[in-house]
């Protein structure tokens, strides 16, 4: 993509403002999203049948509070068991639910709790994602750190005492190559302990090109599984084609990986197949590839600059809540994540519930951690946040709060040898 189209000077070109009404006026002038660009590779996998087979037959109005009850009776949760449990009957059973994931999360997990920071390196993108801040039409500072910058930023994040890193970009091959972010990966090796990535999805020599520059993990969110409503969300980019994503995962496993994380963004489709198509793509990958961490994402729509009225359609705390609740019954060995999306007080309780890890002291801009951090201001540019966050708690009051909650926060239970 010409990098005219990206907005950082404050207006688009006649021409990119031209494509842009196109675009989402005309779905004719779209490309087919279900084809696969020719720098794509494509993988021998039935899981992607698999998981779509299942959530286009989920209809979850057929369950009763008979099916729930049963669920929750059985010691081991079938795809069944958990399709009752995501459904509107399994409602008002959401404590007797709770009361079952806690018991499993202490089962498997105890009473720790994972804390990690993400870092974002650069906001451009060549995606035209409707409910995106990041998106290559809408007017944002955009910005891509240097090496020297990322460094800093690095410093500053493992001075507070975190070990474990994320590193996130816009998903712009022309402006994040994959050997910029192998770069990023082998500096926060330097300072971090464990490093993930959350980018644009990538073939398979370049994951394993990213695993030998110290990636542990990666995540990669399909937004959302419904891949009527990932067209009409997704009008322009690499992103628009839903099987090349949907395969992320499985090929950065087959690149070496020792982790990864699956997801939908709650909110923009049906949530309740959407959650079930999530957790499917785990219990599927997991029985493919039995070595590797896997683990589930569970974020909700936040607002972006420009565009406040996004919202995460009839998906409430409760709601949010009892997926995270099926989550940990259907799949007890599961890590599971709850962002900086939700509010202190939720996560505050869902750690105690279901969830094992947790972001703390976040940023979703570019190159503003020193000023977040210490309170300083700083003569450093800055470019603009993804989203707006919930929980903006450092690290130290995370893991002050954590332990005064009674968990034991975790920094890195993984040894290099």
């Amino acid at each position: 993509m010409d990098n005219n189209y990206f907005v950082d000077s404050g207006k688009l070109s006649g021409e990119a403002l031209e494509k842009k009404h196109r675009l989402e006026s005309d779905p004719s002038s779209r490309s087919d999203h279900m084809e696969y660009m020719p720098d794509m590779e494509r993988i021998d996998s039935d899981i992607m049948e698999k998981v779509l087979s299942q959530m286009k037959s989920f209809d979850y109005d057929k369950y009763t509070p008979a099916d729930v009850h049963k669920a929750l009776s059985h010691e081991h949760c079938t795809v069944e068991d958990f399709k009752a449990l995501l459904s509107p009957a399994a409602a008002p059973f959401l404590e007797k639910m709770a009361e079952r994931a806690r018991l499993e999360t202490q089962k498997h997990f105890g009473n720790t709790v994972y804390l990690f920071t993400p870092l974002y390196i650069a906001n451009y993108c060549e995606n035209y994602c409707v409910y995106c801040g990041f998106n290559c039409y809408n007017d944002i500072r955009r910005m891509k750190l240097s090496h020297e910058q990322i460094e800093h930023e690095m410093k500053v994040i493992a001075d507070s005492g975190m070990e474990e890193i994320l590193i996130l970009t816009g998903e712009s091959r022309s402006k994040s190559s994959v050997e910029y972010i192998g770069e990023a990966c082998k500096l926060a090796r330097k300072y971090f302990r464990m490093v993930g990535v959350e980018i644009y999805p990538l073939n398979t020599d370049e994951y394993r090109y990213l695993h030998e520059c110290g990636v542990d993990y990666v995540t990669v969110f399909q937004e959302t599984y419904d891949s009527d409503r990932y067209e009409q969300l997704h009008l322009m980019g690499h992103k628009r084609v839903f099987p090349y994503r949907f395969e992320a995962q499985e090929r950065a496993l087959m690149g070496g990986m020792r982790g990864i994380a699956c997801s939908a963004l709650l909110g923009l489709s049906d949530f309740r197949k959407d959650a079930l198509a999530s957790a499917l793509h785990v219990y599927y990958l997991q029985r493919k590839y039995p070595q590797a961490e896997i683990s589930l994402s569970c974020p909700r729509l936040r607002p972006i600059i420009n565009n406040d009225t996004i919202d995460p359609l009839d998906v409430h705390e409760k709601q949010l809540c009892q997926v995270l609740c099926a989550y940990r019954i259907f799949l007890p060995f599961c890590g599971i994540t709850v962002s900086s999306r939700e509010s202190e007080s939720f996560r505050n309780g869902i750690v105690k519930i279901a969830a094992t890890k947790i972001s703390a002291g976040v940023s979703t801009g570019i190159g503003d951690h020193e000023s977040k951090y210490t309170g300083k201001e700083t003569s450093a540019e800055e470019g603009d946040e993804q989203f707006e966050i919930n929980d903006s708690r450092s690290f130290r009051q995370m893991y002050d709060d954590m332990s005064g909650e009674g968990l034991q926060p975790v920094l890195n239970d993984y040894l290099y040898v």
